[in-house]
């Protein structure tokens, strides 16, 4: 959510970055929101004197009453009730417009960095750099489920009975590498200075709306029935959701975090739910880092946290690259974005794993997340986060880059003592 300062003084600026994400139909809101501004303010100077009155009326009634002036007593009293209700209707109208602002100021779009490379949608994405040599292999690299039900390690059968698609058993050696790749970014993490969690797998509606847009919540979030609670679509939400209406002090900032969790996801839009896959599904778990810092430090982060991921994929002999997300392909709390795509082999192409955001102080200030500052006023922190894994999508990636001709499993020395020493999954 932006300042509304911004839009007073400064509505093209807003209007343009609009147009840069190419979402003109949310222009009429700024003006929107400019002229109930003007109307708030008045509504709230007029309750402000009204509220001054008042009180100095009803000073007026106890002199009177004291002086035995009960004729005037009275006449005042009548005068106060007059402006109690006037100020009743005022400050309905104010908050009333105060929701109204609100509810418009959620929807339009943070500020883009300058950087951010102007494109209607995730076909004009920009190709950053490339890490690792991608390796087509000179046998051929079977379907990812073909793959794993060689080794006896999924059974999507079972779980479309119990659950639906979408759904999967993990089971032997491939449920064990799955919970291997998990603990080794834990550990990797950790080993970068990271403070690892384990947060709330539920969180309230307050929380939800201060951490994602109403589009995406609509489109991923699990409501529970009859309570307050959704069920996370990623750890960010419970681990910005932390901060909560918190004053941070300045000398405990930055904050790097990183957060273990189940994750679901009602994945409604054009992708759909695979029938026989675990690329796109409604349940998985994922490893990922979460930081709170001052504005100034956030470009810094931004680059540390999916170079992170970079060098995870790389420990694991994943080739790599990273994809600068367009303005249209930005979801609207986004200052910036880069993708982390794994290498396929067998489709010969790149496909995403991870995704970096910088959101500035947009879910701060939705939040009440602020910094207190020992030489100036208090201000809404920056926050980011980062995939660093999430199986078993980056199962897919691993398992085709390290497929062996006779069908067997390669483990890379950094994953083997997770697997019990395991230098093959046969």
């Amino acid at each position: 959510m932006l300042d509304i300062a911004l839009l007073r003084t400064n509505p093209d600026l807003v209007k343009e970055n609009i147009k840069k994400k190419f979402q003109d139909e949310k222009l009429v809101l700024v003006d929107e929101v400019i002229e109930k501004d003007i109307q708030f303010r008045d509504a709230k100077t007029k309750c402000d004197s009204l509220r001054n009155q008042r009180k100095v009326i009803s000073k007026e009634i106890g002199m009177l009453m004291g002086k035995g002036m009960k004729e005037e007593a009275e006449a005042t009293k009548a005068k106060v009730a007059d402006i109690a209700k006037e100020l009743a209707e005022l400050e309905a109208l104010e908050e009333k417009l105060e929701a109204e602002i609100r509810e418009r100021m959620l929807v339009i779009p943070n500020i883009i960095d300058e950087t951010v490379p102007i494109g209607k949608d995730d076909s004009e994405n920009v190709e950053v750099e490339r890490f690792g040599e991608p390796v087509v292999p000179d046998f051929e690299v079977p379907y990812h489920i073909d793959i794993m039900e060689r080794l006896n390690g999924v059974d999507l059968d079972s779980a479309r009975k119990t659950s639906g698609n979408g759904f999967y058993y993990l089971c032997g050696d491939i449920a064990r590498l799955h919970s291997a790749i998990l603990s080794y970014a834990r550990d990797f993490m950790i080993d970068r200075g990271f403070t690892y969690y384990i947060p709330p797998f539920m969180i309230r509606s307050d929380v939800v709306t201060g951490v994602m847009s109403f589009s995406e919540m609509e489109n991923m979030m699990y409501k529970i029935e009859g309570e307050d609670l959704y069920l996370i679509g990623t750890s960010e939400h419970s681990m910005i959701g932390k901060f909560i209406d918190n004053i941070l002090d300045e000398s405990s900032l930055p904050q790097a975090l990183t957060s273990y969790s189940p994750c679901f996801r009602k994945e409604v839009g054009a992708h759909g739910i695979e029938e026989r896959g675990v690329y796109r599904i409604h349940q998985f778990e994922k490893q990922e880092m979460i930081v709170v810092c001052k504005p100034e430090e956030s470009k810094e982060w931004f680059t540390k946290l999916y170079k992170n991921t970079v060098d995870f994929f790389r420990t694991l002999d994943i080739p790599v690259r990273t994809i600068e997300c367009c303005s249209g392909d930005l979801a609207d709390l986004k200052v910036k974005s880069i993708d982390v795509e794994a290498w396929s082999p067998r489709q010969q192409k790149y496909f995403e794993v991870g995704s970096c955001s910088n959101l500035g102080d947009a879910q701060a200030r939705r939040l009440g997340i602020r910094v207190r500052s020992k030489e100036s006023k208090n201000y809404f922190a920056h926050t980011l986060n980062n995939t660093v894994v999430a199986p078993p999508r980056m199962l897919i990636a691993f398992l085709e880059n390290n497929l062996n001709e006779d069908g067997t499993i390669r483990i890379p020395e950094a994953l083997r003592m997770y697997m019990g020493g395991k230098d093959l999954i046969k």
